[in-house]
């Protein structure tokens, strides 16, 4: 079976989606020997890109660079609708699998991922242009495909809510999993480098993700402010993530907390900096007003680092038994939260054993291998 994947989202982002496409198809490339993939990507490949590295080394796997730009293949084939079939681009295929919530016009079967609805669920955390934009493609494509995966069964959930015109059976969960690299870092240099260059003091708490408003940063630092009144509270709050639309309601919160030299901001880590940081965090704290999945929660977990979430989303699903679950509004319960993981060595102990079973259930090899299966189902009934 010769399968399609628009590997673009693995070229054109470093985080969110971009990691998502990068690591199933290194695992697709690990469990599947019989098929072959062809990887299209509309941007180019700059040396230095993390996708380089990423990319499969297998015999069956092909990747076709057509450097249009992401931005003119949206217009033509999403605002524009023009009939540029994807094969033109990607080669004959029996099956189209696109990663990031959109469909080309196509003649091969059709696969799509959709990671979440918040532009729906929750339209005024999401950028207005992005959000009218995928309200008009997401359910479009949702009703063109052969299957669709999720990346959780609460967007599942929500996806057939919002349209039950959908058949449920051709709508397929698939968890994401968590990277190997992912793990307690034993590099000592490594993690005093980094605290020195970050001025970083122990003990401090962690939040991984994009600066905007769907992530509940000001809500966090109230809640830090808070915790850090308190004996023994946490010392610094560290925020890693790239600056997205409306951060500047962060950085007034920032203010009016009077903690700015306690509240650091890193960006542009490496994933090795990644794995020091988690590591070293006495706790992270994930307390988004939704997720479609969360990925930071289980990478914190991988890493041996407690981890409180809020109920925002897939969230809860995703941590299960093995964090703090707070409700995201409340910012009381939450410094009550950070309070208790920086204080109490046995339940700081016990939320970092249950995070290390956790996130050993999520792998990249059981993801490749359900989403094989939906390609599997989708070209019996071709």
């Amino acid at each position: 079976m010769q399968i399609a994947i628009d590997y673009t989202p693995a070229v054109a982002q470093v985080a969110g989606i971009g990691r998502y496409a990068r690591d199933l198809v290194a695992a697709l490339a690990q469990v599947d020997g019989g098929n072959h993939y062809t990887l299209f990507s509309a941007c180019d490949i700059a040396p230095g890109n993390p996708v380089v590295q990423a990319l499969p080394l297998a015999g069956n796997v092909d990747l076709r660079v057509v450097p249009l730009g992401e931005r003119w293949l949206t217009r033509v084939w999403h605002r524009l609708r023009l009939p540029l079939p994807a094969e033109v681009l990607t080669g004959p295929a029996q099956i189209f699998h696109a990663l990031d919530f959109a469909l080309p016009p196509t003649r091969m079967r059709r696969v799509v991922t959709i990671h979440d609805l918040a532009f729906l669920t929750h339209p005024q955390y999401a950028l207005p242009k992005l959000a009218s934009f995928l309200g008009r493609v997401v359910p479009r494509a949702a009703r063109a495909a052969d299957a669709i995966i999720t990346v959780s069964e609460h967007t599942r959930r929500v996806l057939l809510r919002r349209l039950p015109e959908l058949r449920p059976e051709r709508v397929f969960t698939v968890p994401l999993g968590v990277s190997a690299h992912f793990a307690p870092c034993t590099d000592l240099a490594r993690q005093q480098a980094l605290a020195a260059r970050l001025g970083l003091v122990a003990p401090f708490a962690l939040s991984v993700g994009t600066l905007e408003p769907r992530k509940n940063y000001p809500t966090l630092i109230r809640a830090f402010a808070e915790a850090r009144r308190m004996p023994g509270g946490p010392r610094q709050l560290v925020i890693a993530g790239r600056r997205g639309w409306r951060a500047e309601s962060i950085f007034a919160a920032v203010e009016a907390s009077g903690l700015r030299e306690n509240i650091i901001f890193a960006d542009g880590l490496s994933d090795a900096d990644l794995v020091a940081l988690y590591s070293m965090a006495r706790v992270v704290a994930q307390v988004s007003h939704t997720e479609g999945f969360g990925l930071p929660v289980l990478e914190a977990m991988a890493c041996g680092t407690p981890v409180i979430a809020s109920d925002g989303g897939a969230l809860p699903e995703v941590a299960g038994d093995a964090a703090l679950l707070v409700p995201a509004a409340d910012a009381h319960a939450i410094a009550q939260a950070l309070h208790l993981v920086a204080t109490d060595p046995i339940l700081y102990e016990r939320l970092r054993s249950r995070g290390l079973e956790r996130a050993s259930h999520f792998t990249w090899h059981a993801a490749a291998q359900k989403t094989l299966a939906v390609y599997n189902l989708v070209a019996r009934h071709s």
